[in-house]
């Protein structure tokens, strides 16, 4: 099939419609240029965005797709009626608040983005202090305030640990401290002391030898760190840990780290989540 051009327009960052936009295409086999057009927030921005729109049909011989997040009626108004009977416009706010409102029986608040005013947001700053405190508990840099953890992630250097942290910082506001597997700890046979009160905070990840070895060689190549037999090693004895310790945990070779998250948040089930 013939390539198309998706564009993403919002007056906020566009990861709203972009992420919206690239789970619908995603049904589809087929490829795509995609083009995000953040802040688009006057009717100036729109008429240079929906010009931007007109240029890429023409160019592209394909009428392209726009997914909008456009909050600003005069401002929708421009794409839309730009759009009219030429391109396929799918609006995000037309096609689900405006139902929500008849339902509700209230006006939304038109908020652009997910914070409307980033200094007084509470949601925002405890995002934050998530994040700083998930960098601080990286890799097992400190065993203080473990307490304070939402989520601990264990498992062999290189298995996943730190983008998962950091996804579930990030996306969830959720301080999620994650500690390497050494054989220090494999010779005791037990987990590390200072993990063992939060054990129900606990969730294991692991990884295919081979992929971990390939991953690995990419970082320190042709070392015992990195050599097959090795990654296997480790990850037995951090399976049969796991196992032991009544650890749940899943492997992550094929498993995206939305995939892995969402896991972790079905098993763990924090108290607090922020959205």
């Amino acid at each position: 099939m013939t390539n198309r051009t998706i564009f993403f327009v919002s007056d906020g960052t566009g990861i709203t419609a972009e992420t919206f936009g690239n789970a619908i295409f995603a049904q589809f086999n087929l490829e795509a240029n995609r083009i995000r057009l953040p802040f688009i927030d006057t009717v100036e921005k729109a008429q240079q965005a929906l010009g931007q729109i007109r240029k890429t049909a023409e160019t592209d011989g394909n009428k392209p797709i726009v997914f909008s997040t456009l909050v600003d009626v005069d401002v929708l108004g421009v794409i839309a009626e730009g759009c009219k009977e030429t391109y396929l416009l799918l609006d995000m706010f037309r096609t689900f608040v405006n139902p929500l409102e008849i339902e509700l029986g209230i006006k939304s608040n038109h908020r652009v983005g997910r914070f409307s005013d980033v200094s007084k947001s509470k949601a925002y700053n405890d995002r934050i202090e998530a994040i700083n405190y998930s960098l601080a508990h990286d890799d097992g840099q400190t065993n203080t305030d473990l307490g304070l953890s939402d989520v601990i992630l264990v498992g062999v250097s290189r298995s996943g640990k730190t983008p998962t942290s950091l996804y579930l910082a990030m996306q969830y506001g959720l301080k999620v401290s994650n500690y390497p597997l050494i054989p220090e700890d494999f010779s005791r046979q037990h987990l590390p002391p200072a993990l063992v009160p939060h054990k129900n905070k606990i969730f294991g990840l692991t990884i295919a030898p081979t992929r971990l070895s390939e991953i690995r060689n990419e970082r320190r190549p042709n070392s015992k760190y990195a050599s097959l037999a090795n990654c296997q090693e480790e990850l037995a004895e951090a399976e049969a840990m796991m196992r032991r310790s009544g650890i749940r945990w899943l492997s992550t070779t094929t498993k995206s780290i939305e995939e892995i998250a969402t896991t972790i948040l079905q098993e763990i089930k924090p108290e607090r989540l922020n959205y």
